[in-house]
């Protein structure tokens, strides 16, 4: 069962309903501990499990600016694309302290947005592929499922390659004029 007026979760559910969304927040699989053993309860792709990054761009006066980046369980953030894409040239994946002083979630339970501050977040473009994806509801025992239109909305995120896989793909796109697939080795 879960508890809709933990701080957290509740905080998801504010966010969500004030842009005229309602979230139906499922209990995380007991047995998932890892993203690919919450997609197999869940009956997913590891590709629909959405990761909550953290990274911070310092600054002179000592206080980091931070970035949500929103990726595709299957894949791993390029620091070299992150930085082109958000035009910071030095980057670091936050500590868990900063996740919680910067998000207001623990690190391993970020929701893809009502974080205690302005936060920039960045969605992994891989994530529209797939009609539904799973996103933390503010816990490390909370879910949901949503549309990634819907969670591109309710996080105010830019989609933008920020992963190798997402970076391949755009640069498929932009060759042939449409997004396909990555071939299949022949060796």
């Amino acid at each position: 069962m879960i508890d809709l007026l933990q701080p957290t979760i509740r905080k998801v559910v504010e966010v969500a309903s004030r842009k005229g969304v309602a979230l139906d927040i499922r209990p995380m699989p007991r047995s998932a501990h890892t993203a690919e053993e919450a997609a197999a309860a869940l009956d997913a792709e590891l590709g629909q499990m959405v990761k909550a990054l953290v990274f911070v761009a310092p600054r002179p006066e000592g206080r980091p600016v931070p970035i949500v980046c929103l990726v595709s369980a299957r894949n791993q953030v390029d620091l070299a694309l992150l930085a082109a894409v958000t035009g910071e040239a030095a980057l670091r994946a936050a500590s868990a302290g900063e996740v919680r002083e910067l998000t207001g979630y623990s690190i391993d339970a970020i929701a893809p947005f009502g974080h205690g501050r302005e936060v920039r977040i960045l969605m992994d473009q891989d994530l529209c592929a797939y009609q539904w994806i799973w996103a933390a509801a503010g816990t490390d025992s909370a879910i949901f499922r949503v549309t990634p239109r819907t969670l591109r909305m309710l996080s105010n995120a830019v989609v933008a390659p920020v992963s190798t896989a997402g970076w391949m793909t755009a640069r498929r796109a932009s060759w042939s004029g449409a997004i396909t697939p990555a071939p299949t080795p022949t060796h």
